[in-house]
Protein backbone atom coordinates (compact mmCIF):
# COMPACT_ATOMS: atom_id res chain seq x y z
CA UNK A 1 0.00 0.00 0.00
CA UNK A 2 2.92 2.36 0.65
CA UNK A 3 5.37 1.11 -2.01
CA UNK A 4 4.44 -0.49 -5.30
CA UNK A 5 6.56 -3.58 -5.88
CA UNK A 6 7.53 -4.15 -2.24
CA UNK A 7 5.57 -7.41 -2.23
CA UNK A 8 7.21 -9.46 -4.94
CA UNK A 9 5.03 -12.55 -4.46
CA UNK A 10 2.09 -13.52 -2.27
CA UNK A 11 0.28 -16.83 -2.29
CA UNK A 12 -1.39 -16.93 1.10
CA UNK A 13 -5.13 -16.90 1.79
CA UNK A 14 -7.06 -14.31 -0.19
CA UNK A 15 -8.80 -13.29 3.02
CA UNK A 16 -5.53 -12.05 4.51
CA UNK A 17 -4.87 -9.83 1.50
CA UNK A 18 -8.42 -8.48 1.61
CA UNK A 19 -8.12 -7.71 5.32
CA UNK A 20 -4.82 -5.90 4.78
CA UNK A 21 -6.36 -3.77 2.03
CA UNK A 22 -9.42 -2.90 4.09
CA UNK A 23 -7.37 -2.10 7.21
CA UNK A 24 -4.76 0.24 5.77
CA UNK A 25 -2.24 1.32 8.39
CA UNK A 26 0.09 4.29 8.46
CA UNK A 27 3.87 3.91 8.23
CA UNK A 28 4.11 4.87 11.90
CA UNK A 29 1.67 2.12 12.84
CA UNK A 30 3.53 -0.43 10.76
CA UNK A 31 6.83 0.63 12.32
CA UNK A 32 5.36 0.14 15.81
CA UNK A 33 4.16 -3.34 14.84
CA UNK A 34 7.60 -4.28 13.53
CA UNK A 35 9.23 -3.07 16.75
CA UNK A 36 6.73 -5.00 18.88
CA UNK A 37 7.40 -8.15 16.84
CA UNK A 38 11.16 -7.64 17.19
CA UNK A 39 10.81 -7.37 20.97
CA UNK A 40 8.69 -10.50 21.09
CA UNK A 41 11.24 -12.48 19.08
CA UNK A 42 14.05 -11.29 21.32
CA UNK A 43 12.35 -12.86 24.35
CA UNK A 44 11.95 -16.32 22.83
CA UNK A 45 13.78 -19.19 24.48
CA UNK A 46 15.42 -20.95 21.55
CA UNK A 47 17.42 -23.50 23.55
CA UNK A 48 15.05 -26.34 22.69
CA UNK A 49 14.67 -25.45 19.03
CA UNK A 50 16.19 -27.47 16.20
CA UNK A 51 18.93 -25.90 14.06
CA UNK A 52 16.39 -25.29 11.28
CA UNK A 53 13.96 -23.63 13.70
CA UNK A 54 16.76 -21.41 15.02
CA UNK A 55 17.57 -20.48 11.45
CA UNK A 56 13.91 -19.59 11.01
CA UNK A 57 14.07 -17.19 13.95
CA UNK A 58 17.29 -15.58 12.65
CA UNK A 59 15.72 -15.23 9.21
CA UNK A 60 12.62 -13.58 10.67
CA UNK A 61 14.76 -11.17 12.71
CA UNK A 62 16.68 -10.21 9.56
CA UNK A 63 13.45 -9.73 7.62
CA UNK A 64 12.10 -7.47 10.36
CA UNK A 65 15.31 -5.42 10.42
CA UNK A 66 14.86 -4.89 6.68
CA UNK A 67 11.17 -4.01 7.03
CA UNK A 68 11.99 -1.49 9.76
CA UNK A 69 14.66 0.13 7.59
CA UNK A 70 12.37 0.27 4.55
CA UNK A 71 9.63 1.91 6.58
CA UNK A 72 12.13 4.53 7.80
CA UNK A 73 13.24 5.15 4.22
CA UNK A 74 9.63 5.56 3.04
CA UNK A 75 9.15 7.98 5.94
CA UNK A 76 11.92 10.18 4.59
CA UNK A 77 15.03 8.94 6.37
CA UNK A 78 18.08 8.95 4.11
CA UNK A 79 20.52 6.05 4.39
CA UNK A 80 23.89 5.82 2.70
CA UNK A 81 24.31 3.09 0.10
CA UNK A 82 26.24 0.89 2.53
CA UNK A 83 23.79 1.49 5.38
CA UNK A 84 20.92 0.54 3.11
CA UNK A 85 22.67 -2.60 1.88
CA UNK A 86 23.42 -3.76 5.40
CA UNK A 87 19.95 -3.02 6.76
CA UNK A 88 17.98 -4.49 3.86
CA UNK A 89 20.17 -7.35 2.67
CA UNK A 90 22.36 -8.19 5.65
CA UNK A 91 25.78 -7.39 4.22
CA UNK A 92 27.95 -4.42 3.33
CA UNK A 93 29.59 -4.51 -0.12
CA UNK A 94 33.37 -4.02 -0.13
CA UNK A 95 34.83 -0.85 -1.58
CA UNK A 96 36.08 -1.19 -5.14
CA UNK A 97 38.51 0.98 -7.02
CA UNK A 98 37.32 1.00 -10.62
CA UNK A 99 40.96 1.10 -11.72
CA UNK A 100 41.30 -2.46 -10.35
CA UNK A 101 39.18 -3.60 -13.31
CA UNK A 102 41.57 -2.23 -15.92
CA UNK A 103 43.27 -5.63 -16.57
CA UNK A 104 39.91 -7.00 -17.69
CA UNK A 105 39.45 -4.06 -20.03
CA UNK A 106 42.99 -4.59 -21.35
CA UNK A 107 42.19 -8.21 -22.19
CA UNK A 108 39.04 -7.11 -24.00
CA UNK A 109 41.11 -4.60 -25.95
CA UNK A 110 43.04 -7.58 -27.31
CA UNK A 111 39.92 -9.62 -28.07
CA UNK A 112 37.98 -6.78 -29.73
CA UNK A 113 40.61 -4.59 -31.44
CA UNK A 114 39.91 -1.62 -33.65
CA UNK A 115 39.37 2.10 -33.63
CA UNK A 116 37.06 4.03 -31.35
CA UNK A 117 36.13 3.62 -27.67
CA UNK A 118 36.22 0.07 -26.32
CA UNK A 119 32.57 0.09 -25.29
CA UNK A 120 31.51 0.97 -28.84
CA UNK A 121 33.64 -1.82 -30.31
CA UNK A 122 32.36 -4.34 -27.76
CA UNK A 123 28.75 -3.30 -28.31
CA UNK A 124 29.17 -3.62 -32.08
CA UNK A 125 30.77 -7.04 -31.64
CA UNK A 126 28.06 -8.31 -29.30
CA UNK A 127 25.40 -6.94 -31.61
CA UNK A 128 26.34 -9.62 -34.13
CA UNK A 129 24.89 -12.13 -31.67
CA UNK A 130 21.44 -10.65 -31.21
CA UNK A 131 18.72 -13.28 -31.42
CA UNK A 132 16.31 -12.41 -34.27
CA UNK A 133 12.92 -11.53 -32.85
CA UNK A 134 11.19 -14.26 -34.86
CA UNK A 135 13.47 -16.88 -33.29
CA UNK A 136 13.49 -15.57 -29.72
CA UNK A 137 10.63 -17.68 -28.40
CA UNK A 138 12.14 -20.94 -29.69
CA UNK A 139 15.60 -20.08 -28.35
CA UNK A 140 14.30 -19.10 -24.91
CA UNK A 141 12.14 -22.18 -24.57
CA UNK A 142 14.99 -24.47 -25.60
CA UNK A 143 17.22 -22.79 -23.04
CA UNK A 144 14.62 -23.08 -20.27
CA UNK A 145 13.94 -26.74 -21.10
CA UNK A 146 17.65 -27.55 -20.88
CA UNK A 147 18.06 -25.67 -17.60
CA UNK A 148 15.07 -27.54 -16.18
CA UNK A 149 16.42 -30.93 -17.30
CA UNK A 150 19.81 -30.25 -15.74
CA UNK A 151 18.27 -28.99 -12.50
CA UNK A 152 15.84 -31.90 -12.21
CA UNK A 153 18.78 -34.30 -12.43
CA UNK A 154 19.89 -33.02 -9.01
CA UNK A 155 16.84 -31.50 -7.30
CA UNK A 156 13.40 -33.10 -6.99
CA UNK A 157 11.08 -30.39 -8.27
CA UNK A 158 7.52 -30.07 -6.92
CA UNK A 159 5.00 -32.13 -8.85
CA UNK A 160 3.18 -30.09 -11.47
CA UNK A 161 5.55 -27.11 -11.33
CA UNK A 162 5.31 -24.97 -14.45
CA UNK A 163 5.97 -21.56 -15.95
CA UNK A 164 4.54 -19.19 -18.53
CA UNK A 165 6.82 -17.11 -20.76
CA UNK A 166 6.05 -13.58 -21.95
CA UNK A 167 7.96 -10.91 -23.85
CA UNK A 168 7.46 -7.35 -22.63
CA UNK A 169 8.87 -3.83 -23.12
CA UNK A 170 9.40 -0.59 -21.21
CA UNK A 171 10.93 -2.10 -18.06
CA UNK A 172 14.11 -1.22 -16.12
CA UNK A 173 15.11 -4.91 -15.94
CA UNK A 174 16.03 -7.46 -18.62
CA UNK A 175 14.06 -10.34 -17.14
CA UNK A 176 11.73 -11.01 -14.21
CA UNK A 177 10.11 -13.96 -12.47
CA UNK A 178 6.68 -13.27 -11.04
CA UNK A 179 5.99 -16.24 -8.77
CA UNK A 180 2.27 -17.05 -8.75
CA UNK A 181 2.12 -19.70 -6.06
CA UNK A 182 1.13 -23.33 -6.61
CA UNK A 183 4.60 -23.97 -8.11
CA UNK A 184 3.81 -21.69 -11.06
CA UNK A 185 5.79 -18.72 -12.37
CA UNK A 186 5.36 -16.07 -15.00
CA UNK A 187 8.75 -15.41 -16.60
CA UNK A 188 8.98 -12.13 -18.51
CA UNK A 189 11.78 -11.14 -20.88
CA UNK A 190 12.24 -7.46 -21.71
CA UNK A 191 12.81 -6.80 -25.41
CA UNK A 192 13.49 -3.05 -25.21
CA UNK A 193 16.92 -4.04 -26.54
CA UNK A 194 17.68 -7.07 -28.71
CA UNK A 195 18.32 -10.18 -26.61
CA UNK A 196 21.82 -11.54 -27.18
CA UNK A 197 22.54 -15.23 -27.36
CA UNK A 198 24.25 -15.40 -23.96
CA UNK A 199 21.16 -13.98 -22.28
CA UNK A 200 19.12 -17.04 -23.20
CA UNK A 201 20.93 -19.29 -20.72
CA UNK A 202 21.39 -16.42 -18.27
CA UNK A 203 17.66 -15.71 -18.10
CA UNK A 204 16.56 -19.34 -18.31
CA UNK A 205 18.69 -20.34 -15.33
CA UNK A 206 18.33 -17.15 -13.33
CA UNK A 207 14.57 -16.69 -13.67
CA UNK A 208 13.73 -20.38 -13.99
CA UNK A 209 15.91 -23.38 -13.16
CA UNK A 210 17.62 -23.59 -10.72
CA UNK A 211 16.97 -19.89 -10.05
CA UNK A 212 13.93 -17.94 -8.88
CA UNK A 213 11.22 -20.34 -9.98
CA UNK A 214 12.95 -23.28 -8.32
CA UNK A 215 13.72 -21.39 -5.11
CA UNK A 216 10.17 -20.09 -4.71
CA UNK A 217 8.60 -23.44 -5.54
CA UNK A 218 10.78 -25.24 -2.99
CA UNK A 219 10.16 -22.65 -0.27
CA UNK A 220 6.43 -22.94 -0.86
CA UNK A 221 6.44 -26.74 -0.93
CA UNK A 222 8.80 -27.39 1.97
CA UNK A 223 8.29 -24.44 4.31
CA UNK A 224 5.03 -22.61 3.61
CA UNK A 225 2.98 -25.77 2.92
CA UNK A 226 5.14 -28.53 4.34
CA UNK A 227 5.82 -26.90 7.73
CA UNK A 228 3.09 -24.30 7.87
CA UNK A 229 5.61 -21.48 8.13
CA UNK A 230 3.23 -18.81 6.88
CA UNK A 231 5.89 -16.08 6.60
CA UNK A 232 7.06 -17.83 3.43
CA UNK A 233 3.72 -17.17 1.76
CA UNK A 234 4.91 -13.61 1.14
CA UNK A 235 8.15 -12.41 -0.40
CA UNK A 236 9.15 -8.83 0.44
CA UNK A 237 11.51 -7.78 -2.33
CA UNK A 238 13.70 -5.42 -0.31
CA UNK A 239 14.82 -8.02 2.22
CA UNK A 240 17.64 -10.48 3.03
CA UNK A 241 15.71 -13.14 1.13
CA UNK A 242 16.65 -11.35 -2.08
CA UNK A 243 20.38 -11.59 -1.38
CA UNK A 244 20.13 -15.38 -1.40
CA UNK A 245 17.57 -15.43 -4.22
CA UNK A 246 19.57 -13.29 -6.64
CA UNK A 247 22.97 -14.68 -5.67
CA UNK A 248 21.94 -18.32 -6.07
CA UNK A 249 20.02 -17.52 -9.27
CA UNK A 250 23.22 -16.15 -10.79
CA UNK A 251 25.28 -19.02 -9.41
CA UNK A 252 22.71 -21.44 -10.78
CA UNK A 253 24.02 -20.77 -14.28
CA UNK A 254 27.40 -22.26 -13.38
CA UNK A 255 25.74 -25.05 -11.39
CA UNK A 256 23.68 -26.15 -14.38
CA UNK A 257 26.50 -25.66 -16.90
CA UNK A 258 29.86 -26.33 -15.21
CA UNK A 259 33.10 -25.83 -17.12
CA UNK A 260 32.70 -25.64 -20.89
CA UNK A 261 29.25 -27.26 -20.96
CA UNK A 262 27.45 -23.97 -21.46
CA UNK A 263 29.49 -22.97 -24.49
CA UNK A 264 29.01 -26.44 -25.97
CA UNK A 265 25.23 -26.32 -25.54
CA UNK A 266 24.97 -22.82 -26.94
CA UNK A 267 27.16 -23.76 -29.92
CA UNK A 268 25.36 -27.03 -30.70
CA UNK A 269 21.75 -26.07 -29.94
CA UNK A 270 21.07 -22.38 -29.41
CA UNK A 271 23.26 -20.89 -32.13
CA UNK A 272 21.56 -22.97 -34.88
CA UNK A 273 18.12 -22.13 -33.46
CA UNK A 274 19.03 -18.44 -33.52
CA UNK A 275 20.52 -18.64 -37.01
CA UNK A 276 23.96 -17.64 -35.73
CA UNK A 277 27.37 -19.05 -36.67
CA UNK A 278 28.33 -21.78 -34.12
CA UNK A 279 32.00 -21.34 -34.99
CA UNK A 280 31.93 -18.02 -33.14
CA UNK A 281 30.68 -19.47 -29.86
CA UNK A 282 34.02 -19.91 -28.06
CA UNK A 283 35.25 -16.36 -28.67
CA UNK A 284 31.88 -14.88 -27.82
CA UNK A 285 31.78 -16.82 -24.55
CA UNK A 286 35.21 -15.50 -23.58
CA UNK A 287 34.16 -11.92 -24.27
CA UNK A 288 30.88 -12.34 -22.40
CA UNK A 289 32.68 -13.96 -19.46
CA UNK A 290 35.10 -11.05 -19.15
CA UNK A 291 32.25 -8.57 -19.25
CA UNK A 292 30.55 -10.55 -16.49
CA UNK A 293 33.68 -10.25 -14.37
CA UNK A 294 33.18 -6.47 -14.33
CA UNK A 295 30.26 -6.86 -11.90
CA UNK A 296 31.97 -4.91 -9.06
CA UNK A 297 31.71 -1.80 -11.22
CA UNK A 298 27.92 -1.95 -11.07
CA UNK A 299 28.00 -1.80 -7.29
CA UNK A 300 30.63 0.94 -7.06
CA UNK A 301 29.00 3.17 -9.68
CA UNK A 302 25.61 2.74 -8.02
CA UNK A 303 27.12 3.52 -4.62
CA UNK A 304 28.74 6.73 -5.86
CA UNK A 305 25.59 7.83 -7.70
CA UNK A 306 23.14 7.13 -4.87
CA UNK A 307 25.47 8.75 -2.32
CA UNK A 308 25.48 11.88 -4.49
CA UNK A 309 29.19 11.69 -5.30
CA UNK A 310 28.58 11.68 -9.07
CA UNK A 311 25.83 12.98 -11.33
CA UNK A 312 23.49 10.87 -13.40
CA UNK A 313 25.38 11.70 -16.58
CA UNK A 314 28.63 10.68 -14.91
CA UNK A 315 27.05 7.39 -13.81
CA UNK A 316 25.93 6.69 -17.38
CA UNK A 317 29.43 7.42 -18.65
CA UNK A 318 31.03 5.13 -16.07
CA UNK A 319 28.64 2.33 -17.05
CA UNK A 320 29.78 2.70 -20.64
CA UNK A 321 33.45 2.55 -19.63
CA UNK A 322 33.40 -0.12 -16.91
CA UNK A 323 30.23 -1.95 -17.91
CA UNK A 324 31.05 -1.77 -21.62
CA UNK A 325 27.49 -0.81 -22.41
CA UNK A 326 26.09 1.39 -25.12
CA UNK A 327 24.82 4.75 -23.93
CA UNK A 328 21.23 3.48 -24.16
CA UNK A 329 21.94 0.32 -22.16
CA UNK A 330 23.94 2.33 -19.62
CA UNK A 331 20.97 4.65 -19.20
CA UNK A 332 18.80 1.58 -18.49
CA UNK A 333 21.34 0.43 -15.88
CA UNK A 334 21.13 3.78 -14.13
CA UNK A 335 17.32 3.61 -14.30
CA UNK A 336 17.50 0.21 -12.60
CA UNK A 337 19.70 1.70 -9.87
CA UNK A 338 17.26 4.58 -9.41
CA UNK A 339 14.38 2.12 -9.05
CA UNK A 340 15.98 -0.60 -6.93
CA UNK A 341 18.87 1.29 -5.27
CA UNK A 342 21.17 -0.94 -3.15
CA UNK A 343 19.37 -4.02 -4.51
CA UNK A 344 22.12 -4.11 -7.14
CA UNK A 345 24.49 -5.76 -4.61
CA UNK A 346 22.42 -8.94 -4.63
CA UNK A 347 23.54 -10.06 -8.09
CA UNK A 348 27.34 -10.00 -8.31
CA UNK A 349 28.12 -9.93 -4.60
CA UNK A 350 25.41 -12.47 -3.84
CA UNK A 351 26.79 -14.82 -6.47
CA UNK A 352 30.39 -14.34 -5.30
CA UNK A 353 29.57 -15.12 -1.67
CA UNK A 354 27.29 -18.05 -2.54
CA UNK A 355 30.00 -19.51 -4.78
CA UNK A 356 32.66 -19.05 -2.09
CA UNK A 357 30.38 -20.74 0.42
CA UNK A 358 29.77 -23.76 -1.78
CA UNK A 359 33.47 -23.98 -2.60
CA UNK A 360 34.29 -23.95 1.12
CA UNK A 361 31.62 -26.46 2.17
CA UNK A 362 31.41 -28.83 -0.81
CA UNK A 363 34.66 -28.50 -2.74
CA UNK A 364 34.70 -29.85 -6.29
CA UNK A 365 32.30 -32.77 -5.80
CA UNK A 366 29.30 -31.97 -8.00
CA UNK A 367 26.78 -33.98 -5.97
CA UNK A 368 27.89 -32.24 -2.77
CA UNK A 369 27.77 -28.86 -4.47
CA UNK A 370 24.20 -29.45 -5.66
CA UNK A 371 23.16 -30.69 -2.21
CA UNK A 372 24.45 -27.50 -0.57
CA UNK A 373 22.93 -25.35 -3.32
CA UNK A 374 19.57 -27.05 -2.74
CA UNK A 375 19.86 -26.41 1.01
CA UNK A 376 20.46 -22.71 0.42
CA UNK A 377 17.39 -22.30 -1.78
CA UNK A 378 15.01 -24.36 0.33
CA UNK A 379 15.75 -23.12 3.88
CA UNK A 380 15.53 -19.71 5.64
CA UNK A 381 19.04 -18.73 4.54
CA UNK A 382 20.50 -15.20 4.70
CA UNK A 383 23.90 -13.69 3.95
CA UNK A 384 24.92 -14.56 7.52
CA UNK A 385 24.70 -18.26 6.59
CA UNK A 386 27.30 -17.92 3.86
CA UNK A 387 30.89 -18.80 4.76
CA UNK A 388 34.09 -18.19 2.85
CA UNK A 389 35.32 -15.08 1.09
CA UNK A 390 35.56 -14.24 -2.62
Amino acid sequence: QHEDGYVDAYYGPEQWAAEAESDARSLDALRAEVEAFQSELATLNISALSPLERQRIAFMQAQLTAAHARIRMLSGEVLSFDEEAQALYGTTPPDVELSELEPILDRLEDLVPGAGPLHERVDAYLGQFDIPEARLNDVMRAAIDECRTRTAAHITLPEGERFNLEFVTDQPWSGYNWYQGGSESLIQVNTDFPVRISRAIDLACHEGYPGHHTLNALLEERLARGRGWVEFMIYPLFSPQSFIAEGTANLGIDMAFPGDERTAFERDVLYPLAGLDPAQAARYSEVAGLIGALWPARIEISREYLNGDITRDEAVELFTIYGLQSAARADQSVSFTETYRAYVINYGLGQALAAAHIDATAGADQDARWAEFERLISTPATAADLTGAF
